[in-house]
């Protein structure tokens, strides 16, 4: 039924605001983890089941790191076809049609909406021809902490500093770091989706965040990049 593809009403993001250039500080990038969000599982099982309230809330679930990953590949610039958001609405509304296929494939739900999503990103690079692993101008969207106008400026900066700094990371290390801080994949549902292990996971993240460091500099004041936690990164 055509009502089972109408996207739910989403709260309108801040437009950023263009304060005065915050001071030229540099940051450390360092790796915290946190616990994931709760599990879809019954959510998704009553939309598969065509509940459409269902449906609704799924979509509002998701909708929030889909764009967060669309963002992250593509920027926030405008393409011939269209933004990041307009693919993310996309992707949405192509998990809605695929749901009864979750089942099936055995994917944790968010390593199974990030399958179409990337798949929505690598035909959005087809059209606008040019490379899938060009490097976007901005970091992906992370929690950083927040005390106040000044914090939010410099994070604001650093956020640019640290998207600029991604073209020096490997295809393989900016699809990781997007999967894991943007999207919130664990390192098991990551290893599903880019068809690797979660240890190799682990270690190409590392490495990225390394090679980020580095590139910052030494003496450089902390940024909290939240990790997904999985009962493995204990280990």
């Amino acid at each position: 039924m055509s009502t089972a593809t109408v996207l739910p009403p989403f709260t309108a993001e801040p437009t950023e605001s263009t304060a005065p250039t915050a001071p030229t500080e540099v940051v450390e990038v360092v790796e915290v983890v946190e616990d994931q969000a709760p599990g879809l599982e019954s959510m998704v099982a009553a939309a598969v089941a065509g509940e459409y309230r269902a449906r609704e809330r799924l979509l509002a679930e998701i909708h929030p790191f889909v764009l967060r990953y669309c963002r992250g590949r593509l920027g926030r610039q405008e393409t011939v076809t269209g933004s990041a958001d307009d693919v993310a609405q996309e992707v949405c509304l192509a998990v809605v049609s695929a749901l009864p296929a979750y089942k099936m494939r055995g994917l944790s739900f968010r390593a199974f909406v990030y399958g179409i999503a990337a798949h929505k990103v690598t035909d959005a690079f087809r059209v606008i021809g040019r490379n899938r692993t060009e490097p976007v101008p901005e970091l992906p969207d992370a929690p950083v902490s927040d005390d106040g106008p000044e914090h939010h400026l410099l994070a604001c900066e650093l956020s640019e500093r640290l998207g600029e700094l991604l073209h020096i990371l490997t295809p393989r290390q900016r699809e990781v770091l997007v999967l894991r801080i943007a999207v919130g994949l664990s390192a098991e549902e990551t290893a599903a989706a880019v068809r690797s292990t979660p240890g190799a996971v682990r270690v190409t993240q590392h490495r990225a965040l390394n090679r980020l460091r580095a590139a910052l500099g030494e003496g450089a004041v902390e940024l909290m990049i939240p990790v997904p936690r999985t009962p493995a990164d204990d280990d």
